[in-house]
């Protein structure tokens, strides 16, 4: 049996590291958390893209007792852009959640395993890596790509 060592890449940044871009990126993600409607986790997600052309697209989680009828706030962002800007490339994401208290999580979260899949399947599409951000109180964790985060990814395009 041969051993096969996958190696990641991320960032542990503070926020006046980033660049003004990043950060403005981050404060919208973090204002989207304020639109989530989140009545059973309390975990409110806030998410914002950057489209190649310039557009910033927000996106929210949104619960439903008829689990999984929701939606994360990365995969509302993703298709609401789909949607709109179909032929414009996702540049960054940053995603920002606020818990039960309203307060800011001090430790970056990261995406759940569908919208991981759907990033990888934004990525493939486009043939261009995201920048992904992930924002936390005490440092905010930077990647290129979700690649970082699930290296054996399934594609099929």
């Amino acid at each position: 049996m041969k051993e096969l060592a996958l190696k990641s890449t991320i960032y542990a940044a503070n926020f006046d590291e980033l660049t003004d871009q990043e950060r403005e990126l981050i404060e919208q993600a973090k204002a989207s958390t304020y639109n989530s409607y989140a009545p059973y986790s309390h975990f409110h997600v806030g998410a914002a893209l950057l489209l190649k052309n310039g557009v910033i697209v927000p996106g929210c989680n949104q619960e439903n007792a008829a689990f999984p009828a929701g939606i994360c706030a990365e995969r509302s962002a993703l298709f609401a852009a789909g949607a709109q800007y179909p032929d414009q490339p996702v540049l960054m994401l940053a995603i920002a959640v606020r818990n039960s208290k309203g307060e800011f999580l001090a430790e970056p979260a990261s995406p759940c395993g569908p919208c991981r899949q759907v990033l990888i399947e934004t990525e493939t599409r486009f043939k261009h890596p995201v920048r992904i951000l992930l924002y936390g109180t005490d440092h905010t964790y930077v990647m290129d790509g979700i690649k970082e985060l699930m290296p054996l990814s399934f594609t099929q395009i």
